[in-house]
Formats: structure tokens, sequence, C-alpha cells
């Protein structure tokens, strides 16, 4: 079985209980699991398909309780460091309709190193870049770029996904969107939400802006609408694939939930070839993720949302 390597960072999501999305008004918090690569993981995990992170927590009780609850998921955490810097938080307010508000304080996600053992492990599998945290320097980026080229030589199946965050990237829109380009030029599988479409491609429609991605080297492109479903692009075709109807009050996790059942289908291919040929394979592949996506809204927190194999075909 085709393995899936997620990298970027794993942290603590602080979600504020009982509180609107905004955060100055919150006084109690849950911790949560959380890191959108890492959420990639565990969803590809729980449907039963093989994973393993990569990417760095700190040596406190935080870093211990996040490779734990990956461990627990069954996702390989052989790759993952630890380092003296404290683990990364994110805090978290949700609004009503499950719409969120972030405040990030940086930890030891920066801290990973590369290791240039790891690029064996990369042939003829899959590789999944959440870049989040990752186009934000230190060792992190490095190690992303050196993971990216790796992957490029080893044949691998890339997926990229920007994870834009606007408070990591007040007022430098620009320099978030010339590092996210090499990776867009390069992977197989693009996953965007409509705002990172647009913020990428400069333009203000859906189409528009996949002509854009694909002129620079996108191949398969999927935008997620939230509760419209998703709009997925090729060479080939364009088509909405619609999603199902849920009461979402958490919206944390659904794009990883998404895109981890999209690459667990990948992953269950006799040939990653099949999904560029196939129009109407992708479809159906579309569709099921876009259930897992909205079955995750349905609960809080995001790891502990993820629906398992026999919940997405109940």
């Amino acid at each position: 079985m085709t393995r899936v390597f997620c990298i970027g960072e794993l942290l603590i999501d602080f979600v504020a209980e009982n509180q609107g999305n905004d955060l100055s008004k919150a006084i109690n918090f849950t911790k949560k699991a959380g890191g959108a690569p890492a959420n990639v993981a565990c969803a590809i995990s729980k449907l039963g398909g093989k994973s393993s992170f990569i990417g760095c927590v700190g040596k406190d009780p935080f870093g211990s309780f996040l490779l734990d609850v990956l461990k627990n998921e069954n996702v390989d955490i052989s790759k993952s460091q630890r380092a003296n810097t404290f683990t990364t938080l994110a805090f978290v307010s949700l609004a009503e309709d499950g719409e969120r508000d972030f405040v990030f304080s940086r930890g030891a996600d920066r801290e990973l190193k590369y290791d240039s053992s790891i690029k064996k492990d990369f042939d003829r599998n899959m590789i999944h870049l959440g870049a989040a945290t990752a186009m934000l320097g230190g060792g992190l980026e490095e190690a992303y770029g050196h993971y990216f080229f790796d992957a490029l030589t080893k044949d691998a199946f890339i997926s990229f996904d920007p994870n834009f965050r606007t408070d990591l990237w007040k007022d430098n829109e620009a320099v978030f969107i010339k590092k996210c380009m090499p990776y867009v030029e390069k992977s197989h599988l693009c996953k965007f939400s409509l705002e990172e479409a647009f913020l990428l491609s400069g333009k203000d429609t859906v189409k528009e802006a996949c002509e854009v991605l694909h002129k620079a080297g996108a191949k398969i492109i999927t935008i997620t609408l939230g509760k419209e479903g998703t709009f997925v692009s090729t060479d080939n075709m364009q088509h909405t694939v619609p999603s199902i109807k849920v009461s979402p009050v958490d919206t944390t996790g659904a794009g990883d939930a998404f895109i981890g059942c999209l690459l667990y289908q990948i992953s269950q291919l006799s040939n990653f070839n099949m999904v560029f040929n196939d129009d109407e394979l992708l479809m159906k592949m579309v569709e099921k993720a876009n259930k897992a996506g909205a079955i995750t809204t349905t609960n809080y927190g995001a790891i502990i949302a993820l629906p398992t194999l026999a919940q997405l075909e109940d």
C-alpha cells in the first residue's frame, strides 16, 4: 500500500469555549491536537491508509501529548523530531456558523531539521505539503524545500495545500504568493480554499483562477467551497461536485479531512496516472472527500472529528 508523508506543523489548538469568533472576549479554552499536515495524516490513517508525519514539537508535555495523539491514530511518527523550544500553539475561537478566528504562538514547528535519509522513502510514494507555517523561515522552511525537491527526484505524487492564515501574513501576502508558486508549479494535486485560489492567481472568479494556476503548472486543482461542495479543474474538465447537507458546529479540519480522504483514495490506486486520465473516477473521489469534510464539521476539534471508513460509507 502506498504511504503518504505529511510534512509541516503539529501544534496545540486552544479552542475557546462558549464563545463567538472574537478571541478578545474568550475566557476558557479546551486543548486539542492540531496542525493541518498532522490532521491530514490522521485523516488518511483513520480511513485505513498508511501515513507518516514529518514535523517538530517541543520537549514538553504538549509535545508528548501531540505525538501520543498521532501514535494512537496509527500515524507513523518515527520521522518526527523534538526540540528544546516550546511546542507551537494556536488560539481559536468559533462563531455560531463554525467559522474561526486564529492567533498563533510559534515555537518548535520552525525547528524541523532536514533528514536526508528520508529521501529514499519517498520513492513512488506520496507527499503532502501543508504550508500554514512552512514559509515563515527557519529550519522548517529549509527542510520543506529539501523534501519537496527529494519528492520530485523520486517520482513521488505531490500534493500541496497553501493553508493561508491571515494572522501569519498580515501585509506580507506578496511574499506568501511568491513562496507558494514553485509548489503550485510542480504539484500533481493542489487544494485551495476560495480565498487562496483568488490570492495566488490574482483573479476573482473560480474559472479564471484555475486558468492561471493551471498555466503555472498545477495539474489537478480542487477549490473547496464550504457547503456548496468543491470545484474541480483539470486540463480537460471543470465541474462543481456538491457536498452533503449537515449542521456544522466547527469547521476546523474540514479541508484537511477533504484532502486526506482524497489522498487516501489515490493511494489505493495501482497507478497514480489513473487519476489524471479518468475524470469520472476523480469526480467520485471528490464526492467521497466532500462527505469526509462535511462529517468533520459536525463535531468539535479536528482529529477527533475525522471520520472512519465505516462512518464515511454509512
